[in-house]
């Protein structure tokens, strides 16, 4: 049942509406958003930050008819009272009236609204429900037990434990009326190792759900922070070469991500991507299948919790669905929404993103590289030596002309086992040639975040060292 408080913001939400209509606007869509967060941050058991806030907001965009084109401004504004709404209604006619004419702009047909029927699974109130008490303690539990678990472990960046719910209407002139709450909760810890030598790494680990059921072990995820961090001690620079390098699933994701980005229909009605023209074109090996699909929806031993990405409609009012980026290698689809895709004279994936300000840009769903067979193991033996990344500094990806160039640091491989750490590397390549040269895939999928990729190897990158 609607709470009285779901109720009010619609109203406030139709009255929006109807209030730009009556100003003159053309066709009108308002986005209503409330949301509460919380937040804790220890440091050697002690708490040095507690945030607790709760907001509401609206955003309205206005279109104007100017012939065979429309004229479009956005506006935001927190106040939500009769004269705050008033001002941004104005507001909005007012930028409206000045912008210039664009053929392309405006809402989407009436017929291709819709959203996703069903439970999504996205909200959960035990999220809410925890004492913030006992939030604090999973914070002090994982940086304890990181702290506790080698005598090298000497300092710590501290622990978090974060929440949030959110809560969002969507409204427009042409019928669509949408709404949906997420909840979220999540901790961390970031402990500081130190060797006899003086020399410092650090590292973290994490745990996130939807639900507070699903958070894993605070103890497990404290030593995994510390294992990792230690795994860095002594850490080497190696000579430059060209090496098999192994991205495990955190990096893999920002690796296969670029395929997104090269596919987003703005960057490829302005020509400005190595993708552009490509469509039905083999971009990587036969291995590779890409998906971004905002309907998934995972059984956790019974328990149906939407993806990270999962939403029932997307920030135009389309349902969100499953579209296949790349099959088998072959490139079979751009990610659009209703702008991108008139330019493109193509129809729109269901993608659109945006908060209360601005036009809508392109979001992923649950972006992900389908896994293989193999376990991370398997994978590892095979190699005679090369680079397990573990992490890399630096945004040195040209998605114009592929290049893809990032500051690095890893374990060395040897006979397939990891022998010793390295660090102050450059690795680099295109992206044209590293998607078609991923000649392995684990099999350890695993969705920490709306994007997932499993291990990947790939030959002949180029490793810049000493």
């Amino acid at each position: 049942m609607p709470t009285e408080t779901t109720i009010d913001l619609k109203q406030i939400a139709a009255d929006t509406l109807s209030r730009a209509l009556r100003a003159g606007a053309t066709d009108a869509e308002v986005i209503l958003y409330e949301g509460d967060e919380f937040s804790a941050q220890v440091r050697l058991g002690q708490v040095e930050q507690l945030k607790e806030s709760g907001s509401r907001a609206i955003g309205l965009r206005v279109f104007l008819n100017a012939g065979k084109a429309q004229r479009v401004a956005n506006t935001s504004s927190s106040d939500l009272s009769l004269e705050g709404l008033t001002h941004l209604v104005e507001g909005a006619i007012s930028l409206a009236r000045i912008t210039s004419e664009d053929p392309f702009a405006g809402l989407p047909e009436p017929e291709e609204f819709g959203q996703l029927e069903g439970d999504q699974h996205l909200y959960f109130d035990d999220v809410n429900q925890m004492p913030p008490a006992e939030r604090i303690e999973i914070a002090r539990r994982t940086e304890a037990a990181a702290l506790a678990y080698d005598t090298r472990i000497q300092n710590s960046r501290g622990a978090d434990f974060d929440t949030s719910t959110s809560h969002k209407i969507m409204m427009n002139s042409r019928g669509f009326i949408g709404e949906y709450r997420r909840s979220y909760c999540g901790f961390s810890a970031s402990p500081i190792a130190q060797d006899d030598r003086g020399n410092m790494q650090r590292d973290y680990w994490y745990s996130n759900a939807r639900t507070a059921t699903l958070l894993e072990n605070p103890e497990a995820i404290g030593r995994e922070a510390s294992r990792r961090a230690i795994e860095r001690l002594g850490a080497r620079r190696v000579p430059t070469q060209r090496a098999t390098v192994v991205f495990g699933t955190e990096l893999a994701q920002s690796v296969i991500g670029c395929i997104f980005d090269a596919a987003n229909g703005d960057s490829i009605y302005r020509n400005a991507s190595f993708l552009s023209g490509m469509l039905g074109e083999r971009i990587a090996g036969e291995n590779i299948t890409v998906i971004d699909d905002g309907t998934l929806i995972f059984d956790h031993d019974g328990k149906k919790v939407g993806g990270f990405g999962t939403r029932p409609f997307d920030s135009e009012g389309l349902p969100t669905r499953r579209t296949v980026l790349v099959e088998r290698g072959i490139l079979k689809s751009y990610v659009l929404n209703t702008y991108t895709a008139r330019k493109l004279h193509m129809q729109s994936t269901g993608n659109a993103s945006r908060g209360l300000a601005g036009n809508p840009g392109i979001g992923a769903g649950n972006f992900f590289l389908e896994p293989g067979t193999i376990t991370p193991s398997e994978l590892l033996a095979e190699i005679k030596s090369g680079l397990f990344v573990t992490e890399t500094m630096g945004h040195g990806v040209n998605l114009v002309t592929g290049d893809y160039s990032v500051g690095a640091s890893g374990l060395w491989i040897e006979s397939g086992e990891f022998a010793y750490p390295v660090e102050e590397i450059t690795i680099a390549g295109n992206l044209k040639d590293m998607y078609k040269n991923i000649v392995a895939i684990g099999n350890d999928l695993l969705f920490r975040g709306a994007s997932a990729a499993p291990t990947i190897r790939i030959e002949g990158m180029t490793i810049a060292g000493a």
